[in-house]
């Protein structure tokens, strides 16, 4: 943390433990990102009960390049919100989620899905099963009736667009599981 961690008490008294255990969880934030800039940790009770035990609330906020990650454990109607140290675990535990989160995406290690590629039938030739594709780059790729999903080998026409999964075969690239999009989905 490039800034010092600021603890914030609001209608309740600071409690000296209660500041150590905050401070000992913000120091192991750092294991999970080296981009936080700064840490501000609230512990208040929003509505004092005289009839049975207070509920904490504790919000833990960080401050990284690009915004501020916010792990806000309030939960009035629950009882563990009456144990102000399990509170504090809670909101710790999700900010170290967001900060994970936040670091896999900084890092690029978040999985994309990709869409198939994709193509238009070029030759369809039923006697021999088979028929070819042609890519957007101009390649031509075989496929197999067999490939063809939903048993659409039959109803196939050229020209139409197609997503598939390109694979090398034996005598070169090859279409699997081969289904037919509305040209809306296909981008010129």
């Amino acid at each position: 943390m490039r800034l010092p961690l600021e603890v914030t008490f609001r209608d309740m008294s600071p409690s000296e433990a209660l500041e150590a255990r905050i401070r000992e969880k913000a120091a192991k934030l750092d294991r999970f990102s080296d981009h936080i800039m700064s840490c501000r940790v609230v512990v208040e009770i929003p509505h004092k009960h005289h009839n049975k035990g207070n509920l904490y609330r504790v919000r833990v906020l960080a401050t990284v390049p690009n915004g501020e990650l916010v792990a806000d454990r309030s939960k009035p109607d629950h009882h563990e919100s009456e144990d102000v140290y399990v509170a504090l675990r809670d909101a710790f535990k999700a900010i170290q989620r967001q900060l994970e989160d936040y670091t896999r995406v900084r890092r690029g290690a978040v999985k994309s899905h990709e869409e198939p590629p994709y193509g238009r039938i070029l030759a369809l030739f039923p006697g021999e099963n088979y028929g070819r594709i042609t890519t957007p780059d101009g390649r031509e790729i075989y496929f197999h009736r067999n490939s063809v999903l939903n048993q659409g080998f039959e109803h196939l026409q050229t020209g139409m667009p197609v997503r598939y999964v390109e694979e090398m075969g034996d005598d070169g690239p090859q279409a699997s599981a081969v289904t037919v999009v509305g040209s809306e989905h296909i981008a010129a």
